[in-house]
């Protein structure tokens, strides 16, 4: 099936944000972490690399996922794909 300059443009856009995501979500994940563990203070009676492990990246996560539904139902009503809203 040929897909035709819009839809290549949707999949690129879509493609794109995806990559920036997943590289945010490795970024959070592997790299902040990793060095997360030389935060020797504590915080709120924790060490601030448990904090930072424990919540700052799940808020991260969530902020990840809402991003990424806004941003691609805005997407899809751009392009005429959005889904209908249903009674």
């Amino acid at each position: 099936m040929q897909l035709t300059a819009r839809h290549q443009e949707y999949w690129s856009k879509n493609l794109r944000i995806t990559g920036l995501l997943l590289a945010l979500w490795f970024f959070v994940t592997f790299v902040l972490l990793y060095f997360a563990r030389d935060l020797t203070f504590t915080f709120f009676g924790w060490p601030f690399s448990f904090w930072v492990a424990g919540q700052g990246a799940l808020i991260i996560y969530c902020l990840i996922i809402w991003y990424y539904a806004r941003y691609m139902n805005n997407l899809d009503k751009e392009y005429g794909v959005a889904e209908g809203e249903e009674a």
